[in-house]
């Protein structure tokens, strides 16, 4: 209850606030959308960059692993542990 008395509290004097101050608020809007602006198309621009050299870095593993091998290492793998398991 506290926390719905509180948030109207602050739209109420939020309001009275853009009324009053009308003029500082447009040129804090003003100056706050181009930085904004600055900021958000900077880490675009980064976040851009990073998927394309996540993608190129993609590519390269894209080679199918050999399959037979792995499967031959495996065999071996569960032999030996069957060995070992008959010499306890």
């Amino acid at each position: 209850m506290a926390a719905l008395l509180g948030g109207l509290a602050a739209l109420i004097l939020g309001i009275i606030g853009i009324v009053v101050w009308w003029g500082y608020f447009i040129k804090a809007l003003a100056a706050g959308i181009p930085a904004l602006l600055i900021l958000g198309g900077a880490l675009a621009t980064y976040l851009g960059i990073e998927e394309i050299k996540d993608k190129r870095s993609a590519e390269t593993f894209e080679e199918k692993p050999n399959t037979s091998e792995l499967k031959e290492e495996v065999a071996s793998l569960k032999k030996e542990v069957e060995d070992l398991k008959k010499e306890d």
